[in-house]
């Protein structure tokens, strides 16, 4: 039997991760306790930014994502090997064909609110999800059906087969929400976005905005004695060397997705009672990339995107946004994807002389005041790399006469300014490839995922009827070396083309203390439930 996906990239993350240059005798790996799972307790729990909603229905922001499946949960879950572990879902079945998944649901689960769980929840989330969600029109597009002969049972019926389908219904991606609470409401609006109600372990208690959000045990949650802990509470701490003295100083139990200044992983690495966890991350494939809007009649022009690509120091890029914890990925489909990544892309050579010549060519000659055009340049604030990736893009792009002028903005002012404005020229930002790049790349380069209003989608406007059409045959072809000719023209056509300069695969880690038992249990790491934390005597 073939590897799964998050199989393969796992084994492949921590082949290949760069975190190894960093004494890898430092880094140990968190252990489950002898005597076994404590009960009770409080873990305080870092996320940044601050989630912009609790569901992740329409949202897939990763700090939304890592306090929503705490809450909420998905058909299925996975261990470290990808192998697929029951959650809503007690068992499924595919027919023979390939079009028909049979799903037959846990019976007895209740929502938080006391209504019970049905077939009904499922169909209503899967309609949100594919209307609203980036990933979701990728994952559903074939799906053609949704048949419900009994409350515990649904078969999703499909046009085409899926090669990903089951990998796509954990809950950071594809989360079952109530029907009865958000039917016939509007959604976007809807109250249970910021006050949510679930199945999961855990039940949101309070949002106070600019601090933390609590989570209280479930008592009656249908995996008894889970959960283990008796609350999350999960504090907001903007600033990164604030993170990093919080931790040190044992205000903080546990911190995900480089919470602290890489420079200071080395150090952290020696310190008495904290662990620092390269796993966790192998389903996420992120990507370091920068955007170019198409929608300006500048940027449209090849020769200009080409100048772009010649001064763009990748290797500088890693070494100062990210301190050397990053591996160069210039194609689309990220460098940790060994199966469908393309090795034969490299960067542009660097060559402002060329870089000047194209620009001319494109009829933007250099001006009195030095300077050709002025192009807007957006970071996503979720990591202040990104806005390092920003600086350095325009001190680049000032060296062949381009004026990049830098646009702050708190995380909810990017969503806006990028996916509903349109309102930018240049977008440095990290997309997740996740387990299979029919979800992950694909709803970045589809034309068909050209909204407004939906994050993480096709924000550059980029329309190749070609890409689209070697898009929709991968999605649909279980033949794995069909799917990488197919992948491999369209990371072809992408690098001739440039809607996207693909930058790095940036590496991740979450620093916990030792006591904090069982947080990464796949490689979806802080984004599981949580139901299995638990933490043992001490500080």
């Amino acid at each position: 039997m073939s590897e799964t996906p998050i199989g393969a990239w796992r084994r492949r993350t921590l082949l290949q991760s760069t975190l190894a240059s960093v004494a890898a005798s430092a880094f140990t790996l968190p252990s489950i306790a002898a005597e076994g799972p404590v009960q009770g307790g409080t873990l305080t729990f870092v996320v940044t930014p601050e989630p912009t909603s609790l569901t992740t229905v329409d949202n897939t922001f990763g700090a939304n994502q890592r306090v929503a499946t705490k809450v909420t949960e998905g058909l299925v879950a996975y261990d470290f090997n990808g192998k697929l572990l029951p959650q809503l879902a007690l068992s499924w079945s595919i027919s023979q064909d390939g079009l028909r998944y049979t799903f037959k649901l846990r019976p007895e689960v209740k929502w938080h609110d006391g209504q019970p769980f049905t077939a009904q929840d499922v169909a209503y989330s899967i309609a949100q999800i594919r209307e609203r969600q980036s990933f979701g029109r990728s994952t559903f597009a074939n799906l053609s059906s949704v048949e419900i002969p009994d409350p515990l049972t649904i078969t999703l019926v499909l046009s085409q087969p899926s090669g990903f389908l089951l990998n796509s219904l954990h809950a950071a991606i594809t989360p079952i929400i109530p029907k009865h609470v958000y039917e016939n409401k509007d959604f976007a609006t809807h109250p249970a976005n910021l006050k949510p109600i679930g199945t999961g372990p855990f039940v949101f208690k309070e949002w106070v905005k600019g601090s933390h959000i609590i989570l209280e045990r479930n008592p009656n949650y249908w995996d008894a004695p889970k959960p283990y802990l008796d609350r999350i509470i999960v504090k907001f701490i903007a600033d990164a060397s604030a993170r990093a003295f919080a931790i040190e100083n044992g205000e903080v139990d546990l911190a995900a997705d480089n919470p602290i200044p890489p420079s200071e992983l080395a150090r952290f690495a020696q310190l008495p009672g904290i662990e620092i966890e390269k796993r966790g991350y192998g389903f996420l494939g992120s990507q370091t990339q920068l955007e170019l809007n198409l929608r300006n009649p500048i940027l449209q022009k090849l020769e200009v995107r080409e100048a772009i690509a010649h001064v763009l120091n990748i290797e500088e890029i890693k070494n100062k946004a990210w301190y050397g914890y990053a591996q160069i990925s210039a194609s689309p489909i990220t460098v940790l994807d060994r199966q469908n990544h393309n090795p034969a892309i490299r960067p542009r050579k660097i060559d402002p002389a060329r870089a000047r010549q194209l620009l001319d060519r494109a009829g933007y000659p250099v001006k009195p005041d030095g300077n050709r055009f002025t192009l807007r340049l957006v970071y996503n604030p979720y990591n202040d790399g990104y806005r390092r990736v920003a600086e350095i893009v325009r001190q680049s792009l000032a060296t062949i006469g381009i004026q990049a002028r830098i646009i702050p903005n708190d995380f909810a002012g990017y969503v806006k300014t990028v996916y509903t404005d349109g309102a930018f020229d240049l977008n440095a930002a990290t997309h997740v490839n996740l387990y299979d790049p029919s979800v992950g790349v694909q709803r970045i380069y589809w034309s068909k995922n050209i909204k407004q209003g939906v994050p993480f989608s096709n924000a550059s406007h980029y329309n190749n009827p070609r890409v689209d059409e070697l898009l929709e045959r991968a999605a649909v072809t279980t033949d794995a070396k069909q799917r990488k000719a197919l992948f491999d023209e369209f990371q072809d056509i992408v690098d001739r083309e440039l809607p996207v300069i693909n930058l790095l695969a940036v590496d991740a880690v979450t620093i916990g203390k030792s006591r904090v038992k069982n947080h990464t249990l796949s490689e979806y790491g802080g984004l599981d439930s949580f139901a299995s934390v638990y933490l043992t005597p001490g500080k």
